[in-house]
């Protein structure tokens, strides 16, 4: 089973008088990177997560989110900056006596000057909240998770289909590479005889030039190493490892016997079908690079 690098996943838990929210985004990378937005107080926690993290996700990069609130409380903590409003309410006294202004102060407007009120959250003891946390983690991880089969299935779908084309072109090159040397024979034959006129065509040198040309241009073992490559990547599909760095070396393996075989036969529709199969592998290769 292949899972797509691609998911989200949230997840919610309450213990003790107090909510926990995790979220989880993953995106495509060649390695795994974690990215962790924590409150400071639960900055202690950073290694927990990142090993909840690694135990479900092998490759892309990791986006978590974490907050902690009260039940039926709003999660800020506001405060009242009081030194700086008893420092505010000197100065419009004193401004009041000096210019004769009415000395009448709205509390609405005092709360819009700065830093009148002052967002101060609760500190929160990594010991306290460890439990609550792994639980909305673990959620999240199983929620995105779930994600990333569903659309890793779409795309073992879609790798069944041009594999299977794949195999297709690899049987017509087959079929089309056992009559290659029995046309360069006749061809040969034909030529010689236009050029030859009456002079006789001698059998021994025709053998052996064909014979040479039937070694150079055999493609018997790049077709078994083709078959065997789409076999292996098949394979990986039902596995439950993270296949998909394998999966992109197969490609290119297959994409070097595609070109060997195109070199080698010498051959217009043998060459006509290696394009297509290689229009095929390139898709495949925007595929697996989704894949973990």
């Amino acid at each position: 089973m292949i899972r797509s690098m691609t998911g989200f996943g949230r997840g919610e838990s309450s213990q003790g008088g107090k909510t926990f929210i995790a979220e989880v985004r993953t995106v495509n990378n060649r390695f795994r990177d974690v990215i962790l937005r924590l409150p400071k107080s639960l900055q202690a926690l950073e290694d927990d997560i990142r090993s909840l993290v690694a135990s479900r996700i092998k490759r892309g990069r990791v986006e978590v989110s974490v907050q902690v609130g009260k039940e039926g409380e709003s999660a800020y903590g506001l405060e009242l900056n009081e030194p700086l409003v008893t420092s505010y309410l000197r100065i419009i006294k004193e401004l009041s006596e000096r210019f004769g202004l009415e000395n009448r102060v709205n509390p609405m407007d005092l709360c819009q000057l700065k830093d009148v009120i002052v967002f101060k959250p609760e500190e929160e003891s990594a010991d306290e909240v460890r439990q609550g946390i792994s639980e909305a983690m673990t959620l999240a991880l199983e929620s995105c998770d779930a994600m990333r089969i569903q659309e890793g299935r779409a795309i073992e779908q879609d790798f069944m289909q041009r594999i299977g084309f794949i195999r297709q072109c690899t049987e017509k090159i087959e079929e089309r590479a056992s009559r290659v040397v029995e046309e360069y024979r006749r061809k040969l034959r034909e030529r010689i005889e236009g050029l030859s006129n009456e002079i006789r065509l001698d059998e021994s040198r025709l053998v052996q030039e064909i014979a040479i040309f039937a070694d150079r241009c055999d493609i018997t073992e790049e077709i078994s190493r083709t078959r065997s490559h789409l076999d292996q990547f098949t394979l990986y599909l039902s596995s439950e490892e993270s296949v998909g760095r394998k999966l992109d070396f197969i490609l290119q393996e297959i994409n070097r016997e595609i070109n060997t075989m195109s070199t080698k036969a010498s051959d217009s529709t043998i060459s006509l079908t290696a394009v297509e199969m290689k229009a095929e592998l390139e898709k495949l290769r925007e595929q697996a690079q989704n894949v973990e």
